[in-house]
């Protein structure tokens, strides 16, 4: 079976239309790797729109302003790779100035590029014979040969990397890594995947085994951490206080409200003796406006509990230099982590 030849001809007739399969252009395809991380296209596809017109070239990306480039990319998700785009840009608009790279060398050096992205991104742009292997690739890899080494391990890693080495189509490696990832996608989905109108299926290793559900296999899943966030959403004379979020935790770089975490829920009388409210507020008088029901937000190793407790003081307190305070209508403007534009929508 040509696997090869048969995965690009299914692509030919069935591929979506989407913006950077129509350009050679190594910045925006990069973009799109980005955004596409960890992401759907349909969830992506605003974003890198969004992303394409502010910032066309590595140039403006590089010149931009952290908070811009942050509040742009809200509600994607996975801020990180926000933070590492915007680096990246201003290392290669240092180096390069408006030209960034499109070969697989230069790349992999490059902040938050790895071998499947320097892959893709060379492939596409510059034609380089580069297999791609992402969670698509991953799956449709495994089910088609029946291998079921875990796909999160090392050795799992090395086989499939290997493997879709082998397959690719050298002579037009971009058609060949953009139809894999397409065909996994759409084709072979992780449920209820089209096998019975599969042309791979005379080749598919699962679907002669009766595997097609078990594979690929993953090594076993960390804990989910449990954790329990107090926001106190302080307004003193039209003022609200705010919180940029440092290194070492989620949302870096994101703003949030005064924060007080607890090893579990609390109620408000627990919450108002603890030290590190008592931090915050000092000895002002307050008021309590509102206390939320409490929220949950799962992220992919962690779930939040939050509450939301809008405090009024009654007199003015000068926060502590790593609070800012913001005007209500201004807050637009300021990056949030999901959780929290959530509660705004509904309650402001």
């Amino acid at each position: 079976m040509d696997f090869a030849k048969i995965i690009a001809n299914w692509y030919r007739a069935n591929k979506r239309d989407l913006p950077w399969r129509e350009t050679k252009d190594p910045y925006l395809i990069w973009l799109s790797e980005i955004i596409l991380q960890q992401t759907r296209v349909e969830q992506g596809l605003p974003y890198y729109y969004r992303f394409a017109e502010r910032f066309p070239t590595v140039a403006d990306l590089a010149d931009a302003d952290e908070d811009q480039v942050m509040k742009l990319w809200q509600g994607l998700g996975y801020y990180s790779r926000a933070r590492n785009m915007h680096a990246t840009a201003k290392t290669v608009y240092q180096q390069r100035g408006r030209a960034f790279p499109s070969s697989y060398s230069e790349l992999i050096r490059l902040k938050g590029i790895g071998e499947y992205t320097a892959s893709a991104i060379s492939s596409f742009a510059a034609n380089e014979a580069r297999a791609v292997v992402d969670g698509n690739v991953y799956r449709l890899l495994s089910r088609y040969s029946g291998a079921g080494i875990p796909i999160d391990t090392t050795a799992g890693k090395k086989y499939f990397s290997a493997l879709a080495a082998d397959l690719l189509d050298k002579d037009d490696p971009g058609v060949h890594n953009q139809a894999v990832m397409e065909f996994g996608a759409r084709q072979c989905r992780p449920a209820r995947p089209f096998c019975s109108a599969c042309p791979l299926a005379s080749g598919c290793a699962a679907l002669k085994e009766g595997k097609v559900g078990l594979l690929p296999v993953k090594s076993k899943r960390p804990r989910t951490r449990e954790r329990y966030f107090n926001y106190l959403m302080i307004r003193d004379k039209g003022q609200i206080w705010l919180n940029k979020r440092g290194s070492g935790d989620i949302w870096q770089s994101l703003y949030d409200f005064p924060l007080v975490e607890t090893p579990a829920p609390v109620d408000e009388a627990g919450l108002f003796q603890l030290e590190d409210f008592r931090k915050i507020l000092k000895d002002r008088e307050y008021l309590v406006i509102s206390v939320s029901q409490t929220l949950k937000h799962v992220l992919s190793h962690q779930v939040i509990h939050a509450r939301f407790w809008e405090l009024e003081l009654k007199g003015y307190l000068k926060p502590e230099s790593k609070y800012i305070t913001v005007e209500e209508k201004e807050m637009e403007a300021y990056a949030f982590p999901k959780l929290i534009t959530n509660y705004l929508e509904n309650n402001l």
